[in-house]
């Protein structure tokens, strides 16, 4: 059986606002499918098909999302005197997930979401992520590199677009303009990440614990935590511009779009 994949999804993204005044960051639609549906596309292509997701603002329509999930994305018939149930029509949705929904606080950081859904975890190994980040990373990959090296935590470095158009100058004269480029070797955190369930132990469900900070400086500090570098596609969801652009590339033909 593969690893869970647990998954945060109970931020408000507040530099989000236009959309998560009304939903959870989580659920803001990509090519009108949630962002989290593309999150967890690219997780099952790998066959990591099984998920805990952290919840907390607007958790409630997350569930509401899945529990209705096969009338959302499927014809079916239904009978309204007959009491038989509702009759679906291929080609039926196709997502073999298992889902656990945990309520992890609606003012819990990071680190605390994590510590509270560690009873779902019983594996010696899992994934998590961020709910509003996507790329091509490939999952088989990184599940490897982490298991082979032995250590307590695996993060995936990725190269971030640069929000500012680039010149290339030849005194006054512009050579070359580049809107979008990637510079070479400043690799940050991406999220998906690999960890030892030992892991856990370095946390706290105080509501304060931040993941990213005492924890993962820590593990660092230790010699415990290496980079997964990937440095094809990735972008995260986190300003109304960046809505806006992965929409843009869904269009184009979205290169995280690992799946068939």
């Amino acid at each position: 059986m593969k690893a869970k994949v647990v998954i945060l999804c109970g931020g408000m993204g507040t530099r989000l606002r236009e959309e998560t005044e009304y939903r959870p960051k989580p659920l803001v639609e990509i090519g009108g499918k949630p962002v989290l549906w593309h999150i967890m596309k690219i997780y099952s292509q790998y066959g990591f098909n099984d998920f805990i997701l952290c919840l907390g603002y607007k958790g409630h329509m997350i569930k509401e999302y899945f529990l209705n999930y096969q009338f959302m994305n499927s014809d079916f018939t239904l009978h309204l005197n007959s009491g038989k149930p509702p009759e679906f029509h291929p080609p039926l949705q196709q997502d073999h997930w298992t889902i656990t929904f945990a309520e992890t606080g609606g003012e819990a950081q990071t680190g605390a979401r994590l510590k509270r859904v560690g009873r779902y975890i019983q594996d010696d190994h899992f994934m998590f992520t961020y709910g509003d980040g996507v790329g091509d990373v490939n999952i088989s990959k990184l599940w490897e590199f982490h298991l082979a090296r032995g250590k307590i935590g695996t993060v995936t470095g990725v190269l971030p677009a640069s929000r500012y158009g680039e010149l290339s100058l030849s005194g006054n004269i512009v050579a070359e303009f580049s809107e979008k480029p990637y510079p070479e070797d400043r690799f940050i955190s991406g999220g998906f990440f690999v960890f030892k369930r030992c892991f856990l132990d370095y946390l706290s469900a105080e509501d304060s614990c931040v993941l990213e900070r005492e924890p993962l400086e820590k593990l660092a500090h230790e010699g415990q935590f290496i980079a997964y570098l990937h440095p094809g596609f990735w972008h995260s969801m986190d300003t109304y511009r960046d809505f806006t652009r992965l929409n843009e590339l869904w269009k184009k033909g979205a290169p995280w779009k690992v799946w068939e």
